[in-house]
């Protein structure tokens, strides 16, 4: 899919470590833009409907971190994987699976995964609203490779998942540009 537009721009709530604060939870609130995250790098953006969830826990997430090293080589400066979650479940689940090099975006109010045009409900689950699964890589902010889940709709039964895996989007950085 030909898509060559801007990522939308929002407010993320994000919650990081300060030694300084002390205390069982060394961690205060910091706000960042689409353009912390976007502007000036090109980047891989995945996003799923819940941290936690088993295909993004068992799959998707550790698959990216251990293909990271890969994903450098083409020319990808950062990976990002963004869920309708808030801080607090993102920094759980970033160390419950000992992410070092995969970076967390919370979109708790679905705000961006909302403009993004990828918010589903998700009722039939429990889940409220949350992200369709897609990914995309972006360069300087521009979306310039779309990859998107099929059946994107409102309490769909199932949870497709390989257009997205790092799998494919590695195979498709790897080939040469279609003439």
């Amino acid at each position: 899919m030909a898509m060559k537009r801007k990522v939308p721009f929002v407010t993320f709530r994000t919650r990081v470590r300060d030694e300084s604060i002390g205390g069982p939870n060394p961690y205060r609130w910091e706000t960042k833009t689409s353009d912390d995250y976007f502007k000036g790098k090109r980047v891989i953006l995945f996003s799923l409907p819940g941290a936690f969830t088993p295909t993004c826990s068992t799959y998707q997430l550790p698959d990216f971190e251990d293909l990271y090293t890969e994903f450098r080589k083409e020319r990808i400066d950062e990976i990002y994987c963004l869920s309708v979650n808030d801080a607090f479940v993102m920094n759980a689940w970033s160390r419950a699976q000992g992410l070092k090099n995969v970076k967390l975006i919370p979109d708790g109010s679905g705000e961006f995964t909302r403009k993004m045009g990828m918010l589903v409900a998700k009722e039939n689950l429990g889940f409220g609203m949350r992200s369709w699964r897609y990914a995309a890589i972006i360069n300087n902010g521009v979306v310039e490779q779309w990859f998107e889940e099929e059946g994107l709709s409102d309490n769909c039964e199932a949870d497709p998942y390989g257009v997205t895996s790092p799998q494919n989007i590695l195979e498709r950085l790897k080939a040469p540009a279609a003439a």
